[in-house]
């Protein structure tokens, strides 16, 4: 069972293919997503597409480096989980649904194990300040694909 998780969808105005392109730019993630602060791709697959990326998240009460690897389900989805890293675990998906018209719902979800530290001052910052790192890490990334492929 994850220590933290949440999920968040949101309609966006654009297309499916326009989400894809954004989320499979996962190096590009920091400018819009939220928490992730760095991303630099170690490896990548035939496609280009980034499969192993260091990242640096800041999820309010501390920042964590994570090596995610990442898998590509063109043009319906993305997932990542942890390959080692500052956590004990954490996986993720993009879920693109195309809503016809130019139309796409995007959901977002996310499961963290915390280490024994974080998970110590967890139980320090429950109650509005563990929904503000919920919302942080889930409600923000939607957000952030909205506005970027909308714009």
């Amino acid at each position: 069972m994850a220590d933290l998780e949440g999920s968040s969808s949101i309609d966006i105005d654009a297309p499916i293919e326009r989400g894809f392109e954004i989320i499979a730019d996962v190096e590009r993630a920091p400018q819009w997503q939220g928490a992730m602060q760095q991303a630099r791709a170690v490896e990548y697959d035939a496609h280009g597409h980034p499969v192993l990326v260091e990242t640096r998240i800041h999820a309010i009460v501390a920042s964590v480096t994570v090596w995610l690897r990442f898998d590509y389900l063109e043009p319906t989805a993305m997932r990542w989980t942890r390959e080692r890293g500052d956590l004990t675990s954490l996986s993720g998906t993009w879920q693109l649904e195309d809503r016809g018209g130019g139309q796409t719902r995007a959901t977002y979800s996310l499961e963290i194990g915390l280490n024994r530290t974080l998970a110590l001052l967890r139980k320090g910052v429950r109650g509005p300040a563990e929904a503000k790192v919920r919302e942080l890490l889930t409600n923000s990334p939607v957000e952030g694909l909205k506005r970027e492929a909308e714009r």
